[in-house]
């Protein structure tokens, strides 16, 4: 007797995955950066702690702020392409069911079984049938700005507070190389668990992330000691 085969995918995530990616790897990489240029450039440790907090509260509000913009125009623009093709279902239902039906023959099906599964589509849901079709908008990756929001806001500060967190915890003097380090250990578990969460391969995700990582961080210092050396 044979089994229901159930498949797991992850595209469902995608929405808020990117955005959480996304803020705890800037979270992570802009804090720790902000706290190796500062310190490279010889400050005390209560004006690194108050850089690293002041960058923390600005980066979380600015990534919510950013992303938030930015996926409220992704939703308007999906908006108004379902209120266009709603207008074009109420005054050109034929055209709108052959334009269906063409979308099939153009991925291989035979024309008559296109044009019945179209009809069908149609009847079922026209509007959410063109929207998958057409526009390739569905309930999977429709935009959601307050989650976007919201979600890059909270994985930004938890980001953050790791390398600000190794401030309380080494001397000014080694403070650049334990930032540095735990830094790059956080953005490897990031892009493991990042990668596995999406079903991505772990070993690209992880160097990916660590390697940007450290250039950022490495540019930071180097700017760092330059104004130091200047001041």
């Amino acid at each position: 007797m044979s089994r229901l085969h159930i498949e797991k995918h992850s595209a469902h995530r995608v929405g808020w995955l990117r955005a959480a990616v996304l803020g705890a790897n800037d979270g992570l990489v802009s804090i720790s950066s902000l706290i190796v240029g500062v310190t490279a450039a010889a400050a005390s440790e209560g004006e690194i702690l108050v850089a690293g907090t002041a960058g923390l509260v600005a980066g979380a509000m600015s990534m919510a702020a950013g992303e938030y913009v930015s996926v409220s125009s992704q939703l308007d623009t999906e908006s108004a392409d379902l209120a266009k093709e709603k207008w074009e279902h109420i005054n050109q239902p034929e055209y709108e069911l052959n334009e269906l039906a063409e979308s099939f023959v153009a991925r291989g099906v035979e024309k008559g079984t296109a044009l019945e599964v179209a009809r069908q589509l149609t009847n079922k849901d026209a509007l959410a049938a063109h929207a998958r079709e057409e526009l390739g908008i569905s309930e999977v990756n429709t935009a959601r700005p307050l989650q976007a929001a919201m979600t890059s806001a909270a994985t930004f500060a938890i980001g953050a507070v790791f390398p600000l967190s190794v401030v309380f915890l080494f001397p000014s003097q080694i403070l650049i190389y334990a930032v540095t380090i735990t830094t790059l250990m956080f953005l490897a578990i990031l892009g493991a668990l990042g990668a596995k969460a999406g079903g991505a391969d772990i070993g690209k995700a992880t160097v990916r992330v660590t390697f940007w990582g450290a250039v950022a961080m490495a540019v930071t210092a180097g700017i760092g000691t330059l104004f130091g050396a200047v001041i």
